[in-house]
């Protein structure tokens, strides 16, 4: 039962990040959207539910499978592939840099951020 409570959470997420997506006429999907508001949410409450917690191991336990459709998309579309690999291959390359630097220059700024703050808790302000 806690798993059916939890997939509810995660689609009612949705359904509000694909409304506020087509209501606000948003260039951001709606499952992104939902996401960004259920981390919010978890943020705010300090922690995550059981229920919740169940269905994001079941989900994760399972997730080789969404790959499938990735690759009987790659089988189709091979021949497009195939005679245009250097600008796929070229995006693929760039992105991927451009997300490692993002994520490594984010941890280093929240590890500055977090140095400083465990500094001020020791100076006795209390992290203000």
């Amino acid at each position: 039962m806690k798993f059916l409570y939890g997939i509810t959470w995660l689609l009612i997420f949705q359904l509000v990040g694909e409304s506020l997506a087509i209501v606000l006429n948003l260039p951001v999907p709606g499952p992104v959207i939902g996401m960004m508001l259920l981390f919010a949410a978890l943020l705010w409450r300090g922690r995550s539910s059981e229920a919740l917690d169940e269905v994001s191991d079941g989900l994760l336990s399972h997730l080789s499978l969404l790959f499938v459709p990735a690759g009987v998309g790659i089988m189709v579309y091979f021949h497009r592939i195939a005679s245009e690999w250097l600008p796929i291959g070229l995006t693929l390359l760039l992105s991927t840099v451009i997300t490692m630097v993002t994520t490594a220059l984010t941890m280093w700024w929240v590890m500055q951020w977090s140095q400083k703050r465990l500094a001020k808790k020791a100076a006795g302000d209390g992290g203000k």
